[in-house]
């Protein structure tokens, strides 16, 4: 605040208020003028960088990896951008000329090429002068607008389309976009347009999502002597198992793979890959299908080193007790369904046990196929209300290839004259892949009272064939 001086002959209220007081013996007061309000600062400095051409995904992840070690802030603008946000790392690198130095040359360590960077107080203001190649630095919102209004609207990226339609009007840059009403912009150009302007300026926050580093276990063991037995090679491996377990424990996280790497003397190392039906963080359950695993394999020689790795993490839930058994009012599945597979893929080999997986087809052969088991046991299960209605009247046992069969007065045989119940159910399609069929579909009942699934050709010879079971 500024404290301003009374001119000289200016009476004080004082003065005033007793009269003959000479005005050469009054002391000219200071009164308090408005007060003076800086602009605030920024509680907020993102750092835009900008490479001269695109990279593939996993080089800009690892490009966002390596600025971790500048701020936890991070965030990807794929295929050639990246966003941090360092107002508190400003004084940890010398300041924003530090910080610029040290971006720069990890950017060209890891990709071979310097980017533009510029710092503002808004990620979009960032990224916008950056990809205009002015490695500006905007510390002021008071400044902000004035550093983006020569910037062209390019740099901002929307449609191709409304860029050409603000060309059109004159409006190639950030600055005449800015000064355009409000109100006709967003009717023109859209609501999406004017709020990007306002997140652009500080009008409106920015929400990023912060890149975050995909959590891996990696533990190595070298061994005193060479082990052949899957017992010994099992206990070398239990130090390690227990810390998988300590390290997933502490991130409530489960592994749906793991994989073993057994080193050899003069062979390559031995890969042995392990899939979960479900999360699992129970070290005893992994040493026990660990044991499965190795006690199949063949090794050609003695190993000398052990590691185990895992990538993909999952959110791990602890298996909880239903009240209901499972299927029963609701109940949920146990995880025995999980440990079966696990077990049945552990002894048997990955390709043995399958999934079953509905296709969108209306040919029998082609609306069902093979698929791995379930990542998760216990999905739940659509209900009864939401089901296709075709559902219900097609059968889950389907032959391999129709059988014929044969007619007699008319009417197909099978143990016996077959009785059809109900409406046909015309099949016609597959023309567009050369295996068309046109078949009218019946449910039939044998002399037994067994539902069969039966057609009937709609061409010549009009044949009769069997092709499913109703259980």
């Amino acid at each position: 605040m500024a404290l301003l001086p009374i001119p000289a002959g200016t009476r004080t209220r004082e003065a005033q208020s007793r009269p003959g007081t000479p005005a050469a013996h009054v002391v000219p007061l200071r009164v308090l003028a408005p007060p003076y309000l800086p602009d605030a600062a920024p509680r907020e400095l993102w750092a835009g960088m900008h490479l001269a051409a695109p990279v593939p995904a996993e080089a800009l992840q690892r490009l966002a990896l390596r600025a971790g070690r500048y701020t936890p802030r991070v965030s990807l603008e794929p295929p050639d951008g990246l966003l941090l946000e360092v107002k508190g790392s400003l004084h940890l690198f010398a300041g924003v000329t530090g910080l610029r130095l040290a971006v720069t040359d990890e950017c060209r360590r890891l990709l071979g090429t310097a980017p533009v960077l510029a710092f503002a107080p808004t990620p979009r203001a960032a990224l916008a002068l950056a990809r205009g190649g002015r490695p500006h630095t905007v510390l002021d919102m008071s400044a902000l607008t004035g550093g983006l209004a020569p910037l062209p609207l390019a740099t901002l990226r929307w449609p191709e389309d409304i860029l050409e339609r603000l060309a059109r009007s004159g409006v190639r840059t950030i600055g005449a976009a800015l000064r355009l009403p409000r109100g006709g912009f967003a009717r023109r150009f859209g609501a999406a347009q004017l709020a990007a302007l306002d997140a652009l300026t500080g009008r409106a926050p920015d929400l990023r999502d912060v890149f975050r580093a995909r959590l891996r276990f990696r533990r190595r063991r070298e061994l005193l002597c060479e082990l052949e037995h899957t017992c010994a090679i099992l206990a070398a491996l239990a130090p390690l198992l227990a810390e998988l377990g300590t390290f997933l424990r502490t991130r409530q996280c489960g592994v749906l793979e793991l994989e073993c790497r057994l080193g050899h003397r003069h062979s390559p190392p031995t890969r042995c890959l392990m899939r979960l039906a479900a999360p699992a963080a129970d070290v005893h359950r992994l040493a026990e299908l660990l044991g499965e695993r190795l006690a199949a394999l063949t090794l050609p020689e003695p190993v000398r080193d052990c590691e185990l790795r895992t990538d993909a993490l999952m959110p791990h839930r602890p298996d909880c007790l239903h009240l209901w058994q499972p299927g029963e009012h609701g109940g949920g599945l146990s995880s025995e369904a999980s440990g079966l597979i696990e077990r049945l893929r552990a002894r048997l080999g990955e390709e043995a046990i399958h999934g079953l997986a509905v296709r969108e087809g209306h040919r029998p052969e082609k609306a069902w196929g093979k698929t791995a088991p379930p990542a998760v046991a216990g999905c739940s299960r659509t209900p009864p209300d939401h089901e296709p209605a075709r559902l219900h009247h097609r059968p889950l046992w389907l032959l391999p290839a129709p059988q014929p069969l044969p007619v007699a007065d008319g009417r197909p045989r099978h143990r016996g004259p077959l009785l059809l119940i109900g409406e046909p159910e015309r099949i016609e399609t597959g023309w567009w892949d050369g295996e068309e069929i046109a078949r009218d579909y019946y449910t039939a009942a044998d002399s037994h009272g067994v539902l069969l699934w039966v057609f009937r050709e709609r061409e010549a010879p009009h044949g009769w064939y069997l092709h499913g079971v109703f259980g």
